[in-house]
């Protein structure tokens, strides 16, 4: 049973991350990938949230851990396209738009998921 928590919530996860992305790109272009930074950043601000929520405050069952955490979240956020994208930056020597596009995303994504967990304890205990 876990496997289909797990495959809804990352089919769910994959068909979000590439309308999101793809909204993005239509919107900004393509000569950073924004998409992906976009998808990397809301990813781990939403994972804070849900640690908060389902692990730390235990809401749900072990099965809305496997749909939010695992599967909708491990298919929406893209490290992988992150890593190849990193690299073809640097294959191309476009060196200021690999170090703009890692150090925001490491940076970035570090702080989106510190903000998703502060911001939900603080609306749910009231206090930090």
């Amino acid at each position: 049973m876990s496997l289909l928590w797990i495959a809804t919530g990352g089919a769910i996860g994959a068909v979000c991350r590439f309308w999101v992305a793809s909204s993005i790109f239509q919107w900004m272009g393509k000569p950073f990938p924004y998409g992906t930074l976009s998808v990397n950043l809301i990813g781990s601000f939403l994972i804070g949230i849900a640690y908060v929520l389902l692990v730390q405050q235990q809401w749900g069952s072990e099965h809305y851990k496997q749909l939010a955490m695992v599967g909708f979240l491990g298919a929406f956020t893209t490290f992988s396209t992150f890593s190849l994208e990193s690299v073809t930056l640097l294959q191309q020597e476009r060196w200021m738009a690999f170090l703009a596009y890692t150090g925001s995303s490491l940076f970035g994504c570090l702080a989106a998921t510190a903000a998703g967990i502060y911001l939900t304890n603080l609306l749910t205990k009231g206090s930090v």
